[in-house]
């Protein structure tokens, strides 16, 4: 899958009910099919899927396209991640905040990319996370549940690039736009697990819909003339406790100073992933599809 629906071509590739526990020793070496293999297979369901959650393939062409176009006049900003930090009984919870310039459903694609290449450090050009295995362990219907082995790139006091393997198991929620994750073994970590969610912003609601500010997606193209754009607002909670002697200074203020540090870098990443895929030249289906919202006498059957 590329990281944008329909942009293979362009670059090749990532609550309450508890976690699925992780299947017995007795698994742990089977091999997992490939992700091309996985998609290869459940191309059909997929696609099925993807309709019965509400997925609008013209609606994602048209936000992008929206985005596209605005880029070129008015950049949008990248505020970096808002961070917050605190401590109880020895266990960190970190809260991370960031906006992402792209419409929520992109913005998880990207964040369940089975390739992990949304993940792009751009100064240094190399994967910041990769993702080495990937087994799905149930599905229902938007719901997943996916075993995970995963390599976070840790800059070891700028001498030297050390992977960071992270066994997870991981459940997705591809209607609500929610994840959720628990480590299955994470190399110094006690705790490691966490949650987020991906919510709608929408962009132009006080300049298109003036007083009607909008309670739903529904409202807001209808309010704008389906000239909004939708943004993305993310919001990650990560609890990580390391385990002794490794959670005691200064240690502990070592793990705890880079995780915050690899985190921020992952969502920046993220955010710079969104802006070239806002700067990238427009397929010609695309180019096409922007000919008929830009036509008056097709407006109304293309946006609703």
């Amino acid at each position: 899958m590329g990281i944008f629906p329909r942009f293979g071509s362009w670059i090749s590739k990532n609550s309450q009910q508890p976690l699925i526990e992780a299947e017995s020793k007795g698994s742990e070496n089977v091999e997992s099919k490939s992700v091309s293999e996985k998609e290869t297979n459940n191309n059909a369901p997929a696609n099925k899927k993807k309709e019965e959650y509400g997925y609008d393939e013209k609606e994602e062409m048209r936000q992008h396209i929206l985005w596209h176009e605005e880029e070129k006049k008015h950049p949008w900003p990248h505020p970096p991640p808002k961070v917050k930090v605190t401590t109880k009984k020895g266990v960190y919870h970190m809260n991370l905040e960031v906006t992402v310039g792209a419409a929520p459903e992109l913005t998880f694609l990207w964040l369940t990319d089975p390739w992990g290449s949304s993940f792009l450090d751009e100064k240094k050009w190399r994967d910041l996370m990769k993702n080495k295995k990937r087994k799905v362990l149930t599905e229902d219907g938007p719901r997943r549940v996916i075993k995970v082995e995963k390599a976070v790139v840790h800059d070891f006091f700028s001498l030297t690039t050390i992977p960071i393997p992270l066994h997870l198991i991981v459940e997705e929620n591809e209607k609500d736009l929610t994840g959720k994750y628990k480590k299955e073994r994470v190399i110094f970590m006690k705790v490691f697990e966490g949650n987020y969610k991906v919510e709608p912003i929408y962009v132009d609601q006080e300049r298109l819909c003036k007083k009607r500010l909008p309670k739903s997606r529904e409202e807001y193209n209808k309010c704008s003339g389906g000239r909004g754009k939708i943004a993305s607002k993310l919001t990650v909670n990560q609890y990580f406790e390391p385990y002794p002697p490794f959670n005691l200074p200064p240690l502990s203020w070592y793990i705890r100073g880079n995780t915050i540090k690899t985190s921020k870098n992952l969502l920046k990443a993220l955010q710079n992933t969104a802006k070239s895929i806002r700067t990238v030249e427009l397929p010609e289906d695309y180019k096409e599809f922007r000919a008929k919202m830009n036509s008056k006498n097709n407006t109304n059957s293309i946006l609703y």
